[in-house]
């Protein structure tokens, strides 16, 4: 089955250390086999709530490090990543399978 396509948008400007973290975490989550959808969703949770862990999926518990570019400190230790300017301006477009 193909995951279909999808575009992950922004809807305002956005910090480029943050991003960075949010996509790392998406990506972890997608390679963990979650949609694009709920990869999204669990990458804002986990700078919202500053814990990886929401990250890891169906295919295992792998070690999962998200770093926080800015800092060069792991997620866990960057708390002010949850602040919604870092993680709300992001938008899932298209097909979120």
């Amino acid at each position: 089955m193909s995951r279909g396509n999808g575009a992950i948008a922004s809807l305002w400007q956005v910090s480029d250390g943050g991003t960075q973290v949010l996509m790392d975490a998406f990506y972890a989550a997608l390679n963990n086999g979650y949609s694009k959808a709920e990869a999204l969703q669990r990458a804002q949770q986990a700078l919202i709530t500053s814990d990886e862990t929401v990250l890891e999926g169906d295919r295992g518990n792998a070690t999962i490090e998200i770093i926080d570019s800015r800092t060069g400190q792991p997620l866990t230790q960057s708390p002010d990543l949850a602040h919604p300017y870092y993680w709300a301006p992001f938008i899932l477009i298209g097909n979120g399978l």
